[in-house]
């Protein structure tokens, strides 16, 4: 069944905030997989489809923008999504060893579920927080830094008790239920809204007078 053939005003309201064009459509593409991932969990290649066909563009495409972001799945999540930062800082600060301390004690890889639902895990490129390293970041809700395999234990034990740490930091930008962004105390973040207006011919630089060289 397709997600948004009920949804009409929702998908209006969405290209609504983007140029009226072929690549304006395509713009849309990432509010529209967010709204799907938040409303069911995660990407079915029939959404892919679903939302190709409104940007006017290909499912091949849409998958290919999901594989660029770790925050788009293409498979079922836990409870308590659990995303190990893997690159360099935190790798020199002992994130391999934060991570086999997560699978071994959930007994679970990436794509899988815990058998209560509650678990589930993945490696993630940078999250920005080096100086804190090695990270874990909860869902989309905030990072708990400096894990060593000790803490790691200590936070996987209140998760399964549904006693979740407060994260050492929120994530610092979100996007709400509207597709905007947002902090996470839910002021705007950007420019308002009616700042924005479509750019001109007059934005863009005068051309050098005919016959003139370019200074070296």
């Amino acid at each position: 069944m397709s997600y948004f053939a009920d949804k009409q005003p929702l998908v209006d309201d969405i290209f609504s905030r983007y140029p009226r064009s072929p690549q304006g459509k395509r713009s849309a593409l990432m509010p529209l997989l967010r709204e799907v991932q938040d409303a069911e969990g995660y990407v079915t290649e029939d959404r892919m489809h679903e939302i190709a066909a409104l940007c006017g563009t290909t499912a091949t495409e849409v998958r290919s923008v999901m594989s660029f972001y770790s925050t788009y799945h293409t498979t079922p999540t836990g409870k308590y999504h659990l995303q190990v930062c893997a690159t360099l800082m935190c790798a020199l600060a002992g994130a391999e060893e934060l991570w086999d301390e997560l699978v071994s004690e959930l007994d679970v890889q990436p794509g899988e579920v815990s058998s209560d639902g509650r678990f589930s895990v993945q490696k993630v490129e940078c999250l920005g927080s080096c100086g804190t390293a090695p990270v874990i970041q909860l869902g989309d809700e905030g990072f708990y830094e400096n894990v060593t395999p000790k803490r790691c234990r200590h936070l996987l034990a209140a998760l399964r008790a549904d006693q979740k740490p407060a994260p050492d930091n929120t994530i610092p930008v979100m996007v709400n239920s509207a597709g905007l962004q947002v902090t996470y105390s839910g002021q705007a973040a950007g420019a308002p809204v009616e700042f924005l207006r479509r750019l001109t011919d007059t934005d863009l630089p005068a051309p050098p007078p005919a016959g003139s060289e370019v200074k070296k």
